[in-house]
């Protein structure tokens, strides 16, 4: 996985940033084109969550997605992947409305992954700031973050179409 990689979306000017801060943390930046409030719904309700979360290029379906957002509430996501289901859950520990929200990543064996995301908006744009602490130096190399510019791309889309409705 090229973690300095830019990708430049199709649709869009907006660049996702892949950075390893340590040899625990990834940092991911996006820019999307819609206020924080829009883009934290996105983030927060199940039937818009899942209409961008999951690349489209890994050919898995989103079977099941479940999120109780709010301070101890948990998520679990399944998808259906070459006949067999893969499973991500954990708890929300942080909710602030269109600012923040920080949760666990509960499914590895070797210690949570703490997931922060902040959305700091900025003329009608909203910066999106995706920071992961993995347990340890290993689990980095086994994460997810690769797959977020095209997640990101494709959350940009949602929010377009949501701006014109």
């Amino acid at each position: 996985m090229d973690l300095s990689k830019e990708n430049e979306a199709t649709t869009t000017t907006n660049r996702t940033e892949v950075e390893r801060k340590s040899d625990r943390e990834l940092v991911v930046t996006r820019t999307v084109n819609a206020p924080a409030h829009l883009v934290f719904e996105a983030w927060t309700k199940a039937e818009l969550f899942r209409r961008w979360w999951v690349p489209k290029s890994y050919g898995l379906n989103l079977t099941s997605c479940e999120m109780d957002v709010r301070v101890g509430g948990k998520y679990r996501l399944a998808f259906l992947h070459e006949g067999s289901t893969m499973e991500f859950f954990g708890t929300y520990l942080e909710v602030t409305p269109n600012s923040r929200l920080v949760w666990t990543n509960e499914e590895g064996g070797e210690g949570q992954t703490v997931t922060t995301v902040t959305f700091e908006e900025d003329s009608g744009k909203t910066l999106i700031v995706v920071h992961d602490l993995y347990p340890s130096a290993e689990a980095v190399e086994t994460g997810s973050t690769g797959a977020m510019p095209e997640v990101l791309d494709q959350l940009d889309e949602l929010l377009a179409s949501l701006r014109s409705n």
